[in-house]
């Protein structure tokens, strides 16, 4: 499967309901796998983003979908980010002229 970076920002609603967090990131979690995927990943984080996830899902669509549902609900913005494994890396250079 894919795999995403999900760069994770509170909204101002999030940083006010900041103590529910573990709990929104076990409900995030949880979606994923209903999705076919599995958000493997999370780590708080300081600096520019709040959280930073690792998924993996089974496309494109099915992460832009998960990424809608989780911010949908007002306490997060998200970036997310195709990662490529070594292996995949190579298979791309190989592509290359």
């Amino acid at each position: 499967m894919p795999t995403y970076v999900l760069l994770i920002s509170w909204t101002e609603q999030g940083v006010k309901s900041a103590k529910a967090t573990v709990e929104r990131a076990q409900y995030s979690q949880q979606l994923a796998q209903r999705m076919g995927g599995n958000l493997s990943t999370l780590y708080w984080t300081l600096g520019s983003y709040d959280i930073v996830g690792v998924a993996e899902m089974p496309d494109d669509e099915s992460v832009t979908a998960l990424a809608v549902a989780i911010a949908s609900q007002g306490n997060v913005r998200t970036e997310t980010l195709r990662a490529f494994s070594a292996d995949e890396m190579e298979r791309i250079l190989q592509q290359v002229p």
